[in-house]
């Protein structure tokens, strides 16, 4: 007999904690309809993001390195992956809701620019005058506004917990937005959890894309960053020497897992000195409950400082991303002299919304290969 969404409800209320944010218990979708018959609401929501068009195009967006500089390299789609496989894991060690938690990792960078951090910066700059750019707002934008596929509403019609969580993402790269209706304090754990995941994941993958790139060294790693010798050495300890590659990986997934275990260990300690019983109660805390100790989080920095020295601002990396990100600006001007370049549903928007805004969204959508071939196309120009 099949499983249907009622029974997935009872398991959920069976096996979750009380402080998990239960399916049935969602505030709902601004568009009403009816609820699924053979998943619960965030498993729609979560195969509705993997289906959007906006999901497709992470692959050819950068994450660090330029999109196209090498086939092993992290696109923006690869990491999000990434972080939706560690939310999964520490929802599921906290026992908290994993696919509401696994559909805000996956959402969590639709609404990123072509060419990275540095690509949201300057359409954020472009934008000053005109509410600015965030891509965590944007993402929101997406999924409530500019994918098109449903004959009765616009956007995903995803529910108010999935939002929330895209409107409150926050790592170290990025700030959250206030938007009316999401005026908690904190936002549910799943969406807490997704932030940290982020995080976890940056700073170890771009350590292993890194390392494959040449840009950084292990030797210096060992002597710089703390987190990195640490796990070194243990790789030393429990497997001698082994091949480049497979020490690498050893150590990349010893940082992973001794992220992973701090962040479950600290929250439990926070989840009971707080005295949480119900997700309600989660979101009336001044800070999140999600956290690293205070140890994990000092290494943690320490670690991230080095890569901005060392990766981030790395000529190899920065020069081309900067030479990129001018295009964007290029592109931005030019579709404001020239509005006839781009097409009617953007031009339609453009009386709605005014131009600036309907070209930020074209402009934000793009992937770095057609914004490049884009350029190239009006200008004969190549990066």
């Amino acid at each position: 007999m099949p499983c249907i969404r009622v029974e997935l409800e009872q398991r959920e209320r069976a096996n979750l904690a009380s402080y998990a944010q239960f399916s049935a218990d969602t505030r709902g979708r601004v568009f009403k309809e009816e609820p699924p018959e053979w998943r619960t609401q965030y498993q729609r929501d979560r195969d509705r993001v993997i289906h959007s068009r906006a999901f497709r195009r992470l692959e050819y967006k950068t994450q660090v390195f330029l999109n196209g500089s090498g086939d092993h390299l992290r696109t923006r789609l690869t990491h999000t992956m990434e972080v939706a496989a560690i939310t999964r894991n520490i929802a599921r060690a906290l026992r908290i809701n994993e696919d509401l938690a696994e559909t805000i990792a996956l959402a969590h960078d639709l609404g990123h620019s072509p060419f990275g951090h540095k690509g949201e910066m300057v359409l954020n700059r472009l934008m000053k005058k005109h509410d600015g750019f965030e891509h965590n707002r944007q993402s929101l934008r997406i999924v409530e506004e500019l994918e098109q596929k449903y004959p009765k509403f616009k956007g995903l019609n995803l529910t108010w917990e999935v939002r929330e969580g895209l409107i409150k993402h926050y790592t170290a790269y990025d700030h959250p937005s206030k938007r009316k209706g999401f005026d908690a304090k904190s936002s549910s754990l799943e969406a807490q959890v997704a932030n940290l995941a982020d995080e976890i994941t940056y700073y170890s993958h771009d350590l292993d894309d890194g390392l494959d790139a040449s840009l950084l060294s292990e030797k210096k790693l060992c002597k710089d960053v703390r987190l990195w010798s640490e796990a070194s050495k243990r790789i030393k300890k429990e497997h001698g020497d082994l091949p480049d590659e497979s020490r690498r990986y050893f150590i990349i997934r010893c940082l992973i897992d001794g992220h992973v275990k701090d962040v479950v260990t600290t929250t439990e300690e926070h989840l009971a000195d707080a005295k949480v019983k119900s997700v309600d109660d989660v979101r009336l805390q001044p800070k999140p409950l999600v956290r690293y100790s205070a140890r994990r989080r000092e290494l943690n920095l320490e670690l991230r400082d080095y890569l901005y020295e060392n990766l981030y601002y790395n000529p190899v990396v920065h020069e081309p991303n900067t030479r990129a990100v001018r295009m964007l600006e290029e592109l931005f001007n030019y579709y404001l002299k020239h509005p006839e370049q781009i097409g009617e549903r953007i031009r339609k928007r453009a009386r709605k919304e005014g131009w600036h805004r309907a070209i930020c969204d074209y402009l934000s959508g793009m992937t770095d290969r057609y914004a490049i071939q884009e350029h190239h196309r009006l200008f004969g120009l190549a990066i």
